[in-house]
């Protein structure tokens, strides 16, 4: 009997050790998927219902109320907390984004907090929201659907689509579904949750209006009084490298200000897109809002995690869609496709043989009538992707396969202490830890990678550039993100001393003052 007993002790410790090591092991192998895998594994091993799933279209059935209660425990409230010239930076992306609803005086009386919304996407606390929500926070609160309080930092933005990835300490969090942007029809019912004017957790319905809309929202500081996006009718078509990409999903579900960075999903309860900006003369709903894809925000969130920063490949080229007033410009007869400006000395467009006026009609095989056709296909790919591209010349029709090249990501802008939180948003970078090809190159056994620096944080400050490696801070080795985290949390004297190297190789030594 002893002997039984024994044996089956020995098989339950031995039971345990192993589910102990697949743990283990299994955390580490989602951790390096993507957010969109790392969901499916999500549903697939635990008791969470899968959002509504049939054999009907993306458009579902006509009933939101399973759709809205999957979705709204994951979508969250975001208060934001600024200095005064960061309240002043915010003022402006509030105008151009909701358009002057508060009046001329809205730039003395701007508060320095303000909100917005987020939509969880992992169980382990990461959340999708705008750039525009979190740019040059120093504070960033939480509020969860239960009323639950957090504090999050700001993993990585891109300004280029308007969105950030920000991240909060939590467990077992609820989440929403990615779905399929592509998959999405005009004329389907779709929900928009989020918190207007910090009314939280509502949900409003609409349907699809328009798909690939470009409003020239995004990278645009000009903001012109009684234009409901922000600038002219002569601005928008006056040809300018932008990097910025546009090819949102409108929609009538009504949308205002707290919205932004909240949640739109089909009757399914799939998200399909992350509400970024309303069209109206007066800052509040008249009608249309705007989404970003979340074929899109998968590929940016993804970099983000892994990167710390977008990997995003260029053409290499400025262009412009056409329609009769821009052919009667540009003196031509074809009123459809993309007219090519100027092509960037170096570039993958002047490497394959595009030529200035050149008129792109057709991407991957698909006709391309507005510039959201391409670039958005353009921002799902890296460096060393591929596209292919259909070119008028002249009567003749040419063919071009085109390699994305690398480019310097914009830097996006951020900005006191009083949380572990707080300081690394102030720091306004973002981090990876270093593989073995660069520990090897920098000749250290740990460290992280500078991947991003933003404006008007420190680094920027203190000329920390991209690319440069941190390998202590106030003398604590730094190996990852967490070492950061226990590193700051020790500051003393509101002091901080960063050491590491330079993208050169050169030795990196600052110490700065924290106030």
């Amino acid at each position: 009997m002893k002997k039984f007993g024994l044996t089956l002790l020995t098989a339950f410790a031995g039971g345990a050790i192993a589910l102990g090591g697949y743990k283990i092991a299994e955390n580490k192998y989602v951790h390096s998927m993507s957010f969109e895998d790392q969901q499916k594994v999500y549903y697939a091993t635990s008791n969470h219902l899968t959002p509504a799933a049939s054999n009907l279209s993306s458009a579902g059935q006509v009933d939101f109320t399973e759709a809205a209660a999957a979705v709204t425990p994951a979508v969250v409230y975001i208060r934001t907390t600024y200095s005064n010239r960061a309240s002043d930076d915010q003022q402006s992306q509030l105008q151009q984004m909701f358009g002057n609803m508060f009046g001329p005086q809205m730039r003395q009386q701007m508060p320095e907090m303000a909100s917005g919304s987020g939509v969880i996407i992992s169980p382990d606390g990461y959340i999708v929201t705008n750039n525009h929500v979190v740019d040059k926070a120093e504070k960033i609160e939480v509020v969860t659907n239960d009323h639950q309080n957090f504090k999050a930092k700001v993993i990585g933005t891109d300004p280029n689509t308007d969105l950030a990835l920000i991240k909060i300490e939590g467990r077992n969090l609820p989440i929403v579904k990615l779905g399929n942007s592509d998959a999405v029809k005009v004329g389907e019912w779709v929900l928009a949750v989020g918190n207007p004017f910090r009314l939280t957790s509502t949900v409003t319905a609409g349907i699809v209006s328009a798909k690939g809309r470009n409003i020239n929202i995004i990278g645009n500081e000009d903001n012109q009084e009684g234009n409901p996006f922000g600038r002219t009718q002569y601005q928008q078509q006056t040809p300018k490298l932008n990097q910025a990409i546009e090819s949102f999903i409108q929609t009538d579900a009504a949308i205002n200000p707290g919205n932004s960075g909240g949640a739109l999903v089909n009757t399914n309860g799939e998200l399909i897109g992350i509400n970024s900006a309303i069209a109206s003369h007066t800052g509040s709903y008249e009608g249309y809002g705007f989404a970003i894809p979340i074929n899109l925000a998968k590929k940016v969130l993804d970099d983000i995690q892994r990167f710390g920063a977008v990997k995003r490949g260029y053409l290499g080229i400025s262009f412009r869609s056409l329609d009769e007033d821009a052919a009667a410009e540009l003196h031509t007869d074809k009123t459809a496709g993309l007219y090519v400006n100027s092509v960037l000395p170096g570039g993958g467009a002047e490497q394959a043989g595009l030529h200035e006026g050149d008129i792109i009609t057709k991407v991957e095989g698909s006709n391309a009538y507005e510039s959201s056709d391409l670039q958005e296909r353009v921002g799902r790919l890296e460096p060393g992707d591929k596209i292919r591209l259909t070119v008028l010349r002249g009567n003749e029709e040419k063919n071009f396969t085109v390699t994305l090249k690398a480019n310097n990501p914009s830097p996006e802008r951020v900005a006191l202490k009083k949380s572990t939180e707080e300081l690394f948003n102030r720091i306004g970078a973002s981090f990876v830890p270093l593989n073995a090809e660069q520990k090897a190159k920098f000749h250290v056994s740990a460290g992280v990678l500078v991947t991003q620096v933003r404006d008007g944080g420190l680094f920027d400050y203190t000329e920390v550039p991209v690319g440069s490696v941190i390998t202590e801070i106030n003398k604590q080795p730094i190996a990852s993100i967490d070492d950061m985290d226990h590193a700051l949390s020790n500051l003393q004297h509101g002091v901080l001393t960063i050491s590491g190297y330079y993208p050169d190789g050169s030795k990196l030594r600052s110490t700065i003052q924290i106030q």
